[in-house]
């Protein structure tokens, strides 16, 4: 009979099987608990939260049933770049009017949202949301849930990332911090017509 590993062995062997289970059941945890963690204008009604990496592993689980939904505006789809597999429909569209107080041009909400979304996923689909940074995101998932759907996911790091905050740094306020383009995931410029819907001026039955 094969002696017993000693007692510090065995500790050893323990700590090494709960790192390996951390790191199979981290992430579903993490996405649980992450409303309480998240800035408030990352978090949603649903509580569903995934980074981007999560997201695209996610979605490779089975493709052919999970939409991935980009809800930024017609050009920075276009000229920012764009998840291959993502579906365009914006929550909003750019306008020219410079907000003083907010430092930007603002937009102008996309009264066919819900109605374009739903041309695209049912209300029981996994959808996957996803803006520059998970602001407008989490706006896009509040409003599907009080559309009736059920199981839409906040990418909460987006396709830019978050920005740096470092004084010292020459990428100071730059969005190089997380987020579909800096995780090293595949994107694109090249459009796909058929995965785009443009922001309407009037609201769709």
């Amino acid at each position: 009979m094969k002696p017993l590993p000693a007692r510090s062995e065995r500790y050893s062997l323990l700590i090494a099987l709960a790192f390996l289970v951390s790191l199979c059941i981290a992430p579903s945890v993490w996405a649980q608990q992450a409303g309480t963690e998240l800035p408030e204008a990352k978090q949603t009604t649903l509580g569903l939260y995934l980074t981007a990496r999560e997201a695209y592993s996610k979605w490779q689980t089975d493709p052919d049933s999970i939409t991935v939904l980009d809800v930024r505006t017609t050009e920075e789809y276009l000229y920012v770049g764009h998840a291959p597999m993502a579906w365009n429909v914006p929550l909003a569209s750019q306008t020219y009017d410079w907000e003083a107080e907010k430092q930007y041009f603002g937009f102008r909400p996309n009264p066919a949202f819900i109605a374009q979304v739903k041309e695209i996923a049912g209300v029981s689909d996994t959808v996957l949301v996803m803006c520059r940074s998970g602001g407008r995101s989490a706006m896009a998932v509040n409003q599907l849930a009080a559309a009736g759907f059920t199981n839409v996911w906040q990418i909460i790091d987006g396709m830019e990332g978050d920005a740096v905050e470092d004084p010292d740094s020459v990428f100071q306020g730059q969005r190089l911090r997380n987020g579909w383009k800096n995780s090293g995931l595949p994107w694109t410029y090249e459009p796909d017509l058929e995965h785009m819907r443009f922001a309407s001026e009037e609201a769709k039955e």
